[in-house]
């Protein structure tokens, strides 16, 4: 799977008969409360996890569509998340589209009642496929305001060529440009600048970090049985790396399930944490930066160490470390790293007097 523009459509009919799109729900819904009800997150980034083990294509798009079911969840009205359940209920895909460069999506309202959005959204995962993703832009006033776009009933302008990625192509992550597409006050959720709240913004990215741990763990597969394949496990310096990126894939697993038992500690509900928790709000949010940071280390270490070892014959097609290595490079470069890692500086130095106060 990994082809300009062909999207792993058998594979997400598998998802859907596993009963994995609805999984996200909460079990009231017909769900599994995966990442939305307590005692459910470690799960929630197992599950992730080993799809990103199986093909970090496939992860990322589930990811977004998890994300975005959390979100109606915390954010919608009763008849907006009892619609979009539905949908998911009927295999519909959901994601997140919010990137966007200096033509980026307005929303403006119209006399009649309705909302016309003008500009384009840059890295639409899932392109063609996913049918209902948040088109968020801004209202007049400048606020932010999360909109879901049901891609089936609208037209669009899709620049497939935008798109030339050296890793990650089967996400068919394309541009769309939504101008002129018109959609009823049902299609927008919450009110301007939810996105923006914390913990949820924040507190996310623990999503993406296990799904990239998957990828990790799917490289240092690839080379040990490569370097078994070809008898060379014998060596000193072969079995060191192979040893450093055990240790590595291991604290990999400790972050998420110390982010986990966070999550559910501080949040009875995920999707109901309370607004005057501000403390722990923060400290979820410092602790979710720490795991992503970490996490990114981590995946980077792993590929030095499997090129390192596995040489340049091992770096050709059909080797599957040559394409684990293009997708797992690309997905790591998430926006605002240094936003994150500086967060976790500032919490660290003005939130709590000693080191074990930290978590």
């Amino acid at each position: 799977m990994d082809k300009q523009g062909v999207f792993p459509a058998q594979e997400f009919q598998q998802i859907a008969a596993a009963g994995l799109l609805i999984a996200p729900l909460s079990s009231r819904l017909g769900g599994l409360g995966l990442g939305f009800e307590t005692g459910h997150t470690e799960e929630l980034l197992m599950l992730l996890k080993q799809i990103g083990r199986a093909n970090l294509v496939i992860g990322r798009i589930y990811e977004g569509h998890v994300n975005a079911l959390q979100l109606i969840q915390t954010f919608g009205t009763p008849e907006q998340i009892e619609a979009y359940a539905d949908d998911a209920r009927q295999h519909k895909i959901f994601g997140v589209w919010n990137a966007e460069a200096q033509d980026g999506v307005n929303i403006i309202p119209q006399s009649n009642g309705k909302y016309r959005l003008e500009g384009s959204k840059t890295f639409c995962t899932g392109c063609g496929y996913v049918e209902r993703p948040f088109v968020n832009g801004k209202l007049p006033d400048d606020s932010w305001q999360m909109c879901i776009v049901p891609m089936d009933e609208v037209e669009t302008i899709v620049d497939p060529d935008w798109w030339q990625p050296a890793g990650m192509r089967a996400t068919v992550s394309y541009k769309v440009d939504f101008s002129g597409v018109e959609v009823e006050q049902k299609s927008l959720l919450a009110q301007p600048g939810d996105y923006f709240r914390q913990p949820w913004l924040s507190a996310g990215v623990i999503r993406f970090a296990a799904v990239q741990l998957g990828g990790a763990e799917a490289l240092f597969n690839a080379s040990r049985q490569y370097l078994q394949k070809l008898d060379r496990c014998g060596h000193p310096h072969q079995q060191e790396r192979l040893g450093k990126m055990a240790i590595a894939i291991e604290s990999g697993n400790l972050w998420l399930k110390g982010a986990a038992e966070l999550v559910d500690n501080y949040a009875p509900v995920f999707g109901g944490y309370p607004d005057d928790h501000q403390e722990q709000a923060a400290k979820l949010v410092a602790y979710a930066n720490m795991v992503r940071t970490a996490i990114e280390q981590i995946c980077i270490d792993t590929i030095q160490l499997s090129q390192r070892s596995i040489g340049t014959l091992g770096l050709l097609p059909p080797e599957p470390m040559e394409r684990i290595i293009r997708d797992l490079s690309l997905y790591l470069r998430q926006p605002a790293f240094d936003a994150a890692l500086t967060g976790v500086g500032k919490y660290v130095l003005t939130e709590i007097d000693d080191v074990n106060q930290l978590w």
